[in-house]
Order: C-alpha cells, then structure tokens, then sequence
C-alpha cells in the first residue's frame, strides 16, 4: 500500500517525461501523435487502476486512520518529511481526480483540441494529474504547498496554448495570465501562513499539527495564520470575491482543461480548509468561520445572478462561461459547510466537493460537445435563428444535458442533493462559539440560491434543448405541402451526430457515478465521517 500511494503520486510525472521521448518504431501506430495520445490514455488509466486497488485495500473500519503512509526524512534542519498518507477524506479525492484525467485522456485521444504538438500537451497533463493527486496524499505544510503550486504551470499552458479565446476580453494569453498572477499572490500569501505555523509550532507534519488541535499556538498565531493560509485557499476555490479569474480561465480553457479545473483544481482550495485551517488553527478559524460563511452565501447569490443574466435571451452569455459562473455558487455551498466547524456541515462540504466534481465535469464534456457541432458556446446563437433543439437534432446528447443540469441543480436521487441539504443542516446547528442566529440567516440565503440556480438552469434547457429546428415544417401542415417545399430547394434542418462511442465511454461513468452518490450517499459519508470527527476532536478517534 506505501508503495501505491507513492507510484500513483511519481507515476504521472514519470509518464510525463517519457511523453516527450521519441516513440519506439513499433509503438507509434499511425503517426507520433497518436503514439503520445495513447501514451497518455495508458498512463492515466493505470494511475486510475492503481487509485481503484489502492481503494480496494484501504481499511474501510478504520477510515479515520492514516494508511498507505510513508514518512522519510528530507530536510532535517527544518523537521521537513516526505510523509504521505490517505484517509477517508483524502480517499474520494484521489479516486476522482484518477477518474477525471484518465477520462479526459480518453476524450483528448478522439478530440484533440487545436495547438501545438500532443507531446506538450500529454506531458502537461500528467504533471497537472501529479500535482493534484499529491496535494491530497502529502502530509507536510511544505510538501502541500510545492504540490499546491506545481499545478498552476500545465494549466496556464493548457489555457494559453491549447485554448480559445472567444468570449473573453484579451485572449486565451490574457485569460491565462489573469489564471496564474491571481493564483501566484494568493499562493504567496498562504506560504507565509504555513511558515507562521510551522516555525512557532516546531513541525510542519499536518498530522502531528492536527493532534495537537492549536493548542501549541498563540491565538494571535493562529488568526494571522487562519487569515494568510485562507486567503490563498480562498483564490483557488474560489471564494467571492476573489473569483473573477474564473470565469475567463474556463472560457479559454480547451474543454478536459475546463473539466479538470473545475472537477478537481477548485477542490483544492476547500480540501486545504479541512485538512489543514479547521484542526490546526481552530480558534482562528472560530474567529474567521461567520465571515468565511458570509462571503460563501453572498458568492452563492451572486453566481446565480449571474448566470441568470447570461441565460436571458439578447445577452449573449456563452455557455462555458454561465457553466464557470455556476461554480462559484456550488463551491459557495461547500465554504458554508465548512464554516459551520460541524462533522454535518464538513460531511456536507467533502459530499458537495465530490458531487461537484462529477457533475459539472460532465457538464463540461457536454458543453464542448455541443460547441464542437455548433461552432459556438453563445448561448444566443444555439437557441436562436440556427435552433439548437438538442431533443430533436441530438436526442441522447440533450437527454444528457438536461440530466446534468439537473443534477447540477440538486435535485432530490442524485448527487448536487445531499452535499448543499448537509451544508444547510449545518447552518442550522452551527459549532458551539458561533452564532446561530447569523448562520440560521446564512442558510436561509443559502435557501434562497438553490432556488435561482434552478432557475437558470431549467432555463438553459428550456433554450438549447427544446424549440422547433430550424426550417422545420409545421406540424399541421398536410403532407403534401410539405413535399411542395422540399422540391422547391428549402434548406433542410441541419443534422448533428449524437453522442459518439468514445464519448459515451467518456461520460458514462460520471452519469452512473452521479446516480449511485445520489441514491447511495451512504458510502462517501461512511468514509468521511470517522476522518471528520477524528479531525474536528483533535486527532482523537
């Protein structure tokens, strides 16, 4: 079990590596560019086969115990280790984020985006896989942060390089500049926080930092801390109002990049809240935790509005980017969970993370399908004078589409449901020290915003999938008429293909996935739970 966890960490970056070698004659099929794609559909896969063993293995009584762990020693004069580990929190993460990049390989095998060669863009992939899977498996402040950081590289090239540009202001270049000068500061900010509290606490080791529960830091230490390393969390999250790279970032992005940044990129941010800010420094954190759950709930209002108004007919909203402004009101649900320092409402946060994850990951494959038949994201464009009318052209593709934003929308069966009712229930009782009447009005806002992002949602279906197809003859009209108008040369309603196989094959596990958390939600909370309780008691069982 050690060494898969540290072969599921190293392994992307060994793949990477290899991905910018010559192919072997016998291994490059058609061309070296297909070789490199199936190199990277290779490696993703056995990083996933290798989460799913690891997965098998784990000790599923003793979720709250570190497993698989390695603790070497790196720098000793600073007590820095290599020390690796996963738990029931830490578990779901690196499942998803093994699923997501293996899916987006497949996707990418198919449908390359437009750039340069596939060589940079495989490489760039594993490292990007890599950096994430390890900043859920480290277990130092110092290691979180360089894994924390080593992500932010491939995803500026992948928005710069491989990306679009239409609909944001400056271009892909600017979009993912706007990605990494927003992400660098915050960043900067947060080291000085994990610095603060490794110096005064003696270790940078997350789990001794966890038991000790704060209780070797100052309350001043701990509010400085709480501050800088939630600043840095924040951006990355991303929290209101330090959102605004987001939106750009994924209407460049190609689309796997959209779908790894907001399947698993954004978690990052929330994770580093739980696994670190809530055990550490939890008297900062009470301090912090109604003022974090305000700019949650605003976020959560403010990214429905806007995607209100994106979806309103006249003004021109793209569909990634109303897709992107939605994340940043279901991320706004999982920082209230976590401000409510309860076992429900972090329950809550770690089930929305992973339901967000899923479901908006699918809503990204969908919306590039559909943005590859039609040419354009602009959602003025699909249900005006070209008609999308998904339902008709494409049955399967808008039959998928209705589905995920249903689900995005939470409804009761499926997996947006449990996560934002457990962050709620949280707001409801929130964390002895808290106020109840502030949060008891967090959560009635909080209320309010499942009701608008139903609104925008059922809108966005009600406009690409349905509506009569372009050219379409009436439905009264007698036959006759009809064959008169086709020899006449009317133009024929415009056919799309459907959901292809290597799409189905790419999408399919999300749907399922999507629907067993849904009706099964048991079997994440039975993981996270234990590590939760364990967490929020000090390290105590």
């Amino acid at each position: 079990m050690q060494f898969l966890l540290a072969l599921i960490v190293v392994g992307p970056l060994i793949g990477a590596v290899a991905a910018l070698l010559p192919a072997p004659p016998g291994l490059r099929g058609k061309s070296p560019d297909q070789a490199v794609l199936r190199h990277g559909v290779t490696v993703t896969g056995a990083i996933l086969l290798a989460t799913i063993v690891l997965a098998l293995g784990f000790d599923h009584d003793q979720p709250s115990k570190m497993q698989a762990t390695t603790d070497i020693s790196w720098i000793a004069a600073l007590d820095v280790r290599i020390h690796l580990g996963v738990d029931g929190i830490s578990l779901p993460l690196l499942v998803l984020t093994a699923l997501l990049t293996f899916l987006c390989a497949l996707y990418s095998y198919f449908t390359m985006p437009p750039g340069p060669s596939p060589k940079g863009f495989v490489a760039l992939l594993l490292v990007l896989e890599s950096g994430t899977l390890a900043t859920f498996a480290v277990l130092d402040l110092l290691l979180f942060f360089l894994a924390f950081e080593m992500v932010l590289i491939p995803m500026y090239f992948l928005i710069a390089r491989w990306g679009g540009s239409e609909g944001v202001t400056g271009g892909r270049q600017a979009a993912a500049f706007k990605f990494i000068l927003y992400t660098l500061l915050g960043s900067v900010v947060m080291l000085l926080g994990l610095l603060l509290i490794g110096l005064n606490a003696g270790t940078f080791d997350m789990v001794a930092l966890a038991t000790d529960n704060g209780r070797g830091l100052s309350t001043s230490v701990q509010l400085i801390a709480v501050l800088a390393i939630g600043l840095g969390l924040a951006v990355k999250t991303p929290m209101w109002p330090l959102h605004s790279w987001l939106p750009d970032a994924h209407t460049a992005a190609p689309t796997v990049g959209s779908v790894l940044l907001a399947g698993v990129l954004l978690k990052m941010g929330t994770y580093g809240f739980v696994r670190i800010v809530l055990p550490i420094a939890p008297d900062g954190m009470r301090t912090f935790a109604p003022y974090l759950a305000a700019f949650a709930v605003v976020g959560i209002i403010y990214g429905s509005l806007a995607c209100l108004a994106l979806a309103k007919q006249g003004a021109g909203g793209d569909l990634k980017r109303l897709i992107a402004y939605s994340s940043v009101g279901h991320m706004g649900f999982v920082l209230l969970g976590i401000a409510t320092m309860t076992p429900t409402g972090v329950n809550g946060a770690l089930f929305a993370n992973i339901a967000h994850g899923l479901i908006t990951g699918l809503l990204f494959f969908l919306v590039g399908a559909v943005k590859e038949r039609y040419g354009s994201a602009d959602l003025d464009t699909l249900a005006g004078a070209t008609g999308a009318a998904l339902y008709g052209r494409a049955p399967r593709l808008g039959g998928l589409l209705a589905f995920a934003a249903v689900a995005s929308l939470g409804l009761p069966g499926l997996a947006g449901f449990w996560g934002e009712m457990l962050a709620m229930f949280g707001a409801f009782d929130p964390a002895e020290g808290l106020s109840r009447p502030a949060f008891l009005t967090f959560m009635v806002i909080a209320g309010f915003g499942t009701l608008l992002t139903a609104a925008y949602l059922l809108i966005v279906v009600r406009r690409v999938c349905m509506g009569a197809q372009p050219h379409e003859a009436p439905r009264e009209a007698p036959r006759e008429a009809q064959q008169d108008e086709a020899r006449a040369g009317a133009p024929e309603p415009a056919r799309f293909a459907d959901v292809r196989t290597y799409e189905f094959a790419a999408w399919t596990p999300l749907v399922v996935l999507t629907v067993l958390a849904g009706l099964w939600p048991a079997v994440l909370l039975g993981l996270t739970d234990p590590a939760v309780q364990k967490l929020l008691a000090g390290g105590k069982s």
